[in-house]
């Protein structure tokens, strides 16, 4: 639809130039807070804030014009908030995005379009936006593009509107099946019947789950209750172990095939308003979750979906905690992939979605900030983000242990990646060595993967036996796993050790992996 044809009325208005520099960006957001702040707006501040990112961003990138600047204008209008980005560029931004299962990239307005009612674009140079009474509007124009966002009251935390008892709700589901079903092997789809069925089977009121499980399959249910919500929660729960203790190779399939045979079918069903918010909430959770194993697998397009079906459910469900968690569940895939300054924006913006997070939420949300900042080389702020989250973990800590969260052990392992992205490679194996010595014990594939990256560092010190040390403990747990990021640690293992097999202790070693290592990952 045009968006261009109404203008906003008395409406408070922020513009400002930048130059198309990177720095640019960190820059607007700063001024978009500080401007969210003065209109007593900090509910859209996390939303808001990353989608400004991901246009500035994109203009600087694809924008660029000589000897002209960007303009951004942050415009209070009676219906909502709406973002423009000018820049002189004559290129448009495709709707039809799309990436490879196993692409690091290429999502940057999908993103937006994740958060986003609706957009478009028309040729034109005057801001022109329209903004519907239920929908606060983002756009980003160029001098001769107009590009038009919208952003629900749910995604941007104000009130939900009333709706009718009976409401469809196709934005929602709309993806869900057809994602999942990808990710379910054709021919272990019996193999997951019952897969599914030994998990409920871990469940409390086990027979309740799995004829709840049964009905929704078999399209019987027409409405839905706080029973169905508790449900999908606990299968959620109960994936998520298998997760750590095996890998995503095990549980993804099981998480897919109960998106489409049971949280699909829930999510049209009828509800009471609250349920149908807390069962999107706990579908984003279970969406997040399988994003999260399809990283373990490599298949990071796909992780990506997943994540934006995530961010989209948690918007819709104003559930804050799934949608700050799921930016940071993405700020560390784009960590992981090397990618600093988009993990930056998208680790700013998962803690901007959570202003009033409690010690260990705020620690988890430091900690990967910590990390994104230092692999762009920010060392100040790192470190000052790395100081936060240990004092956070600590006042956490004195006011209870929490089992099954971002605990020391993984404050300590983001320690490590800080020390070593800023070049203190034997702080890190300190921090590694101290995170290994309180991981609990269930988190097999983190224990795996975690010790054969601290022996590839102790190895590039020269500390050769102390390394094959480290890895045999790796191997002890690897054969029970079912993970690509373990292999891939396992393949790279290999290939560190090769050159030193005269050593009787990398010998050794070498030796005993061939025994548990997949002829696929064994050097030629």
């Amino acid at each position: 639809m045009d968006a261009g044809s109404v203008e906003p009325q008395n409406a408070g208005a922020v513009v400002l130039r930048w130059r198309q520099t990177a720095r640019s960006v960190s820059l607007a957001r700063r001024e978009l807070r500080r401007t969210l702040e003065q209109w007593e707006w900090g509910a859209v501040e996390g939303v808001a804030s990353l989608v400004l990112s991901e246009l500035l961003t994109n203009a600087v990138r694809h924008g660029r014009v000589p000897g002209r600047e960007i303009e951004t204008r942050f415009i209070r209008i009676p219906e909502g908030l709406r973002i423009e980005v000018h820049d002189a560029s004559e290129r448009r931004p495709s709707k039809a995005l799309s990436a490879e299962e196993d692409a690091e990239g290429g999502r940057g307005l999908p993103l937006v379009d994740a958060l986003a009612a609706k957009w478009g674009s028309r040729n034109g140079a005057a801001p022109a936006s329209w903004c519907g009474p239920r929908c606060p509007w983002v756009a980003n124009h160029g001098d001769s593009t107009i590009r038009s966002f919208s952003v629900t009251r749910g995604e941007a935390g104000f009130p939900a509107a009333s709706t009718d008892r009976r409401p469809e709700h196709p934005t929602t589901v709309e993806g869900l099946p057809d994602l999942g079903r990808q990710d379910m092997d054709p021919s272990r789809r019996s193999v997951l019947g019952v897969g599914l069925f030994s998990v409920a089977l871990t469940i409390p009121d086990w027979p309740d789950v799995i004829g709840r499980m049964e009905a929704a399959h078999k399209g019987h249910v027409r409405r839905i209750g706080t029973a169905d919500v508790r449900a999908v929660a606990a299968m959620t729960e109960r994936i998520s172990d298998l997760d750590d203790q095996f890998g995503g190779r095990t549980a993804r399939p099981m998480a897919a095939a109960f998106l489409v045979n049971t949280a699909a079918p829930y999510l049209r069903a009828e509800a009471p308003d609250g349920v149908r918010k807390a069962m999107m909430g706990a579908v984003s959770d279970l969406c997040y979750l399988t994003g999260y194993m399809a990283v373990d697998e490599g298949l990071h397009g796909l992780a990506q979906r997943y994540y934006l079906k995530a961010l989209e459910l948690a918007g819709a469900a104003e559930d804050h905690l799934t949608f700050c968690t799921t930016l940071r569940g993405m700020s560390v895939q784009a960590v992981d992939l090397g990618h600093g300054a988009e993990a930056m924006r998208l680790a700013d913006a998962a803690a901007a979605a959570s202003p009033q997070a409690g010690p260990r939420m705020r620690a988890f949300l430091a900690g990967q900030q910590a990390h994104a900042a230092a692999q762009t080389g920010a060392r100040g702020a790192a470190l000052t983000y790395l100081k936060e989250a240990e004092v956070a973990m600590e006042k956490a800590e004195s006011q209870s242990k929490a089992f099954g969260s971002y605990d020391p052990s993984s404050l300590l392992y983001h320690a490590g990646q800080v020390r070593f992205e800023l070049g203190d490679v034997a702080g890190s194996i300190t921090a590694m060595q101290e995170s290994d010595k309180v991981r609990q014990s269930v988190y097999r594939r983190a224990r795996v993967r975690h010790r054969c990256t601290l022996a590839e560092r102790q190895l590039d010190l020269g500390h050769l036996e102390a390394a094959c040390a480290t890895w045999t403990l790796a191997l002890e747990d690897y054969p029970s796993l079912q993970s690509g990021r373990a292999d891939e640690r396992i393949e790279v293992m290999h290939s560190r050790i090769k050159p030193y097999l005269k050593n009787p202790v990398a010998r050794d070693l070498f030796e005993r992996a061939r025994g548990v290592t997949p002829p696929g990952l064994l050097p030629r």
